[in-house]
Order: C-alpha cells, then sequence, then structure tokens
C-alpha cells in the first residue's frame, strides 16, 4: 500500500525553494464528492486509493471535452457521473448513474456491458488500423455532446458510442489496486474533436 502511495504522491513531498504558482483552472477533482477511500493529490488533478471522485464542474455546454492520463496501472473507469453514482464502489458502471469505460476494456452501465473493446483478429486486412486498447501512459478522451458520450486512446476515437446519458452529468474517475489517474481539463495532450472544448463553467456560457 506504502508504495502505491508513494508513487501516487510522486513529487508532491518535493520542496520549491522558489514557490510556483502556476495558473491554475478553477475546475478541478472535489474532495466534496469522494469516496472515503480516495487520495487526491497535485491540486486535484491526481487520484488514487479506492473509490471514485467526480470534477467540481458538471457538463453543461453543448460539446465537452477532458482526457484522463493513465499513469500507473491498475482496476480503474474513466467517464460521467451524475452526483447520485455511489462513490465508495471502487469501479465505475455499476449503478444507473454512470457510464464509464473500465480497464477491464468494457464500457459499463447499470452494471451492464454496454461495449467490449476488441482488438482486429491476426490477418485482418484492417490490421494496421487494430484498436489500441488503453494500457499504463496512454491518454484517454472523453468527449459528450448530451447525445454521444465517446472514448478515445492517444487522439485514436474508439467505436464504442455511449446513448442516453441522463441526468447532470460530472467526470468521473474511480481507482484501485494501485491504480493512478491524472484529469487533463485543459492544455490537452491530444486535440479535442472538431467543435469540441475543454469543461466550462456554467456562468462562463451566460
Amino acid at each position: 500500500m506504502f508504495c502505491c502511495l508513494r508513487n501516487c504522491l510522486g513529487d508532491a513531498f518535493t520542496t520549491q525553494t522558489v514557490p510556483v504558482r502556476p495558473r491554475e483552472n478553477p475546475i478541478h477533482l472535489d474532495t466534496t464528492h469522494m469516496g472515503h477511500e480516495v487520495v487526491l493529490v497535485k491540486n486535484g488533478q491526481r487520484v488514487c486509493g479506492s473509490g471514485g471522485v467526480l470534477a467540481t464542474a458538471p457538463l453543461v455546454q453543448s460539446k465537452s471535452y477532458f482526457e484522463v492520463k493513465l499513469q500507473q496501472n491498475g482496476h480503474w473507469s474513466i467517464g460521467l457521473a451524475t452526483r447520485n453514482t455511489d462513490l465508495n464502489k471502487a469501479k465505475g458502471g455499476t449503478d444507473a448513474d454512470s457510464w464509464c469505460l473500465g480497464s477491464d476494456n468494457i464500457v459499463w452501465h447499470s452494471d451492464q456491458e454496454v461495449h467490449r473493446l476488441q482488438k482486429a483478429p491476426d490477418g485482418d486486412e484492417k490490421q494496421d488500423e487494430a484498436l489500441h486498447l488503453p494500457a499504463e501512459g496512454d491518454t484517454i478522451g472523453i468527449a459528450f455532446d448530451h447525445v454521444e458520450l465517446n472514448f478515445y486512446v492517444n487522439g485514436q476515437k474508439l467505436d464504442v458510442p455511449v446513448l442516453n446519458v441522463r441526468g447532470t452529468v460530472y467526470p468521473a474517475l474511480f481507482v484501485d489496486d494501485g491504480a493512478v489517474l491524472d484529469i487533463l481539463l485543459d492544455n490537452f495532450t491530444y486535440p479535442p474533436p472538431v467543435g469540441f472544448e475543454k469543461i466550462m463553467l456554467e456562468q462562463s456560457l451566460l
């Protein structure tokens, strides 16, 4: 447990002789909406421990995008959830209030398999375009336009659209078994899909 916690904390304990105050995004992971065994570091941008956490702002604009970096393997789930979801569970998508892609390469909702990621079989003419299954070090993009929820791996769109996402939803990250995830709410690793932008606060849309 200590080694996993150390990997999660990373440079959180590194002392600096000169204070560094980067421009902070007002949206971050929410200490008031997370599981009891969840640990947040890096100014609310990294999650480890066991359980789920939501971001502080919902996806209210017409086309929202954010990314999650898989810093360390383990059991994880990434997607969207309402504030009614059970954040003390170590897996997302187990209830009617969460829609998540998991480390088992399955998209879950209401504890039902919605999609399963599969690589093209050997010898398939599309092998060169075969699906890259998420792995440690990869970046997963999440795009939502209030009609479809779509996932991307290192900029490649996965053909696993999720429909019928209901309610006021927030970015949701679940971790267990040593998984460490970083949320990227701006300065993305990969360009968002056309028309999609970082999550905006509701008052900035007025």
